[in-house]
C-alpha cells in the first residue's frame, strides 16, 4: 500500500482519488530508497509505472520544505516532447492537492512563451535537453537550486545523440543533489559512463530483464510474400482482430505516410505519426487517439517511447524493428500494467534474420500464425542455422565465391596454353609487329 511509504497526506489524497492503491514492482523497488534521498539507477520495462515512481518521491521531498524564493528544484529530462508532456500531466495529477508547480520546456513550442513561464518560478521543470540548454544560453533558466534530477528514458536520449547536451545540464546543477535514472534497458558503454559522471554511488534495481516482457502480451509472426501483401494482412488483421486500439510500426516516413493512405481509402480511423509532422500535428495524433476519434496508429519508432496510451492493445510492425531494444519499446505500448495486448510481427524474406536475431537476444520464440484468407508462397527459410537464421545454398555460396574472386591460375576454357610463345614486339608508334607465319614445309618431289 502507498501509505506505507510515509508519503506526504496531500500525495495519498492524490493517490485515493485516481484509485491508486497497489503500487506496481517498479515504484515498490524505488520509492523508499528514493525517499531516503538515494541516487537510483532503475531498468524497469515501458510500461511498468515507473513515472510514478520517481514522480512521487520528488513531490514528497518539495512538500517537507518550503522555499519560495528558491529557483527550480527539480529538472527531469526525457527523450521527446511526448513524453515530456505526458510526465507534465502526470505530475498535475499527483500534485492536484498541492500549490507545486511544473513547467514544459520542450523544443517545437514557443520559445518567448516558455522564457515567461519559467519566469513564474516553477519547482518543477520538464523538458528535452536541446531546449533546456537553450533557456540556460539565455538566461531564463537557472539550475542552481536543484535538488532532485530525473533522467527518463535516459538510454533513450543516449540513442539520439544527446549524452553531451544531458551531461552538460546535469553540471549545470548543484553537486549536492538526488539524480534518478530511469531506463528501459541497462544499456551499454555510453550509459555506464554517464552514469559514472552525474551519479553518486547509485542503487541499481534491475526490475526487467530482456526476457521479462509483459506477461499478458502475446507475440506473434506472419510471413509475407512481399510488402503489397503486407499491406492486405495489416487490413485483414484490423478488420477480423478484436481491439481497442492499435499502433502499426514502420522503418520509414515514406512507408507511413503510404500505409495510412491506403488505410484510409479502406474507411479505416487511421492517423500517422512521425518526424516530420509539425508539433501540433503530433499532438493531434496522440488526442485523438486518446479520445477515440481513430483507432490505428502508423507510427515510426518516434512514437515508441513514451506513448502511454490507455487502451492499446494491439501493435502490428510492419517492418521488424532494427534492434531488440527497439522491438521491446515498441510491442510495450500493448499489454501496460497488467492489460491483455496482442504484437503481431509480419514477416517478409528479407526480414528472417533480424526476426532471429530478436528471438535470441530476447531468448523467447515467436508463435507462428498462419492467416488463411490470405495465403502466400514464403513460409519462411527451406533451411535453417542453428542460430534460426536462413541457412543460404552451399552452390549459391560457392558461386558467389567464384564470381568474386575467381580461381587463382585459372585459365578460360577453350584456350590454349600460352607457354613458349614469344611475346609480340612493341614498335614506336604504339602498334605491334604481326606475327610471323610458319613457313610451308616444300613438297618432296
Amino acid at each position: 500500500m502507498f501509505a506505507d511509504y510515509g508519503l506526504h497526506e496531500r500525495l495519498l489524497k492524490a493517490l485515493s482519488s485516481l484509485s491508486f492503491t497497489e503500487p506496481t514492482a517498479v515504484q515498490a523497488a524505488a520509492i523508499p530508497p528514493a525517499l531516503e534521498g538515494r541516487d537510483l539507477r532503475v531498468t524497469a520495462k515501458t510500461g511498468s509505472g515507473k513515472t510514478a515512481a520517481f514522480v512521487l518521491p520528488l513531490l514528497h521531498r518539495l512538500l517537507q520544505t518550503s522555499k519560495p524564493q528558491a529557483g527550480a528544484r527539480a529538472l527531469i529530462m526525457l527523450p521527446t516532447r511526448e513524453l515530456a508532456l505526458q510526465t507534465l500531466k502526470e505530475i498535475e495529477r499527483f500534485a492536484q492537492f498541492t500549490f507545486i508547480k511544473a513547467g514544459l520546456v520542450t523544443g517545437g513550442e514557443g520559445f518567448k512563451e516558455q522564457a515567461a513561464a519559467l519566469r513564474k518560478n516553477p519547482e518543477i521543470v520538464i523538458g528535452t535537453p536541446g531546449r533546456l540548454l537553450n533557456h540556460i544560453e539565455t538566461g531564463s533558466l537557472r539550475l542552481g537550486d536543484v535538488e532532485v534530477l530525473v533522467l527518463d528514458e535516459a538510454d533513450r536520449m543516449l540513442d539520439m545523440g544527446l549524452s553531451e547536451d544531458v551531461l552538460k545540464l546535469a553540471k549545470a546543477c548543484p553537486v549536492e543533489r538526488q539524480t534518478l535514472l530511469f531506463s528501459a534497458t541497462a544499456g551499454e558503454r555510453a550509459l555506464n559512463h554517464v552514469v559514472s559522471e552525474i551519479m553518486r554511488d547509485p542503487q541499481q534495481l534491475l526490475l526487467n530483464r530482456r526476457d521479462d516482457l509483459n506477461e499478458n502480451l502475446t507475440q506473434q509472426i506472419i510471413t509475407a510474400d512481399d510488402p503489397s501483401h503486407k499491406e492486405r494482412l495489416v487490413q485483414w488483421l484490423l478488420a477480423h482482430e478484436a481491439f481497442a486500439q492499435a499502433i502499426i510500426f514502420t522503418n520509414t516516413r515514406a512507408l507511413a505516410d503510404r500505409l495510412g493512405g491506403v488505410l484510409r481509402s479502406r474507411k479505416f480511423n487511421a492517423y500517422v505519426l512521425h518526424g516530420e509532422k509539425t508539433q501540433e500535428e503530433r499532438k493531434e495524433a496522440v488526442e485523438r487517439l486518446r479520445q477515440g476519434n481513430i483507432n490505428v496508429l502508423i507510427a515510426t519508432d518516434v512514437a515508441a517511447r513514451g506513448l502511454d496510451i490507455e487502451g492499446v492493445d494491439l501493435v502490428i510492425n510492419f517492418d521488424m524493428p532494427r534492434s531488440g531494444d527497439e522491438y521491446v519499446h515498441r510491442i510495450g505500448r500493448a499489454g501496460r500494467v497488467g492489460q491483455q495486448g496482442l504484437a503481431i510481427s509480419l514477416i517478409c524474406h528479407n526480414d528472417w534474420n533480424l526476426m532471429s536475431s530478436i528471438e535470441r537476444y530476447l531468448k523467447q520464440s515467436f508463435a507462428r500464425r498462419v492467416v488463411k484468407e490470405l495465403p502466400g508462397s514464403y513460409q519462411g527459410p527451406k533451411k535453417l542455422k542453428a542460430s534460426g537464421k536462413a541457412a543460404g545454398s552451399k552452390k549459391k555460396k560457392q558461386a558467389k565465391k567464384t564470381g568474386a574472386t575467381g580461381k587463382a591460375g585459372s585459365k578460360p576454357a577453350g584456350r590454349k596454353s600460352d607457354k613458349g610463345r614469344s611475346a609480340p614486339v612493341a614498335l614506336g608508334d604504339g602498334s605491334v609487329a604481326p606475327k610471323r607465319k610458319k613457313p610451308t614445309p616444300a613438297a618432296e618431289g
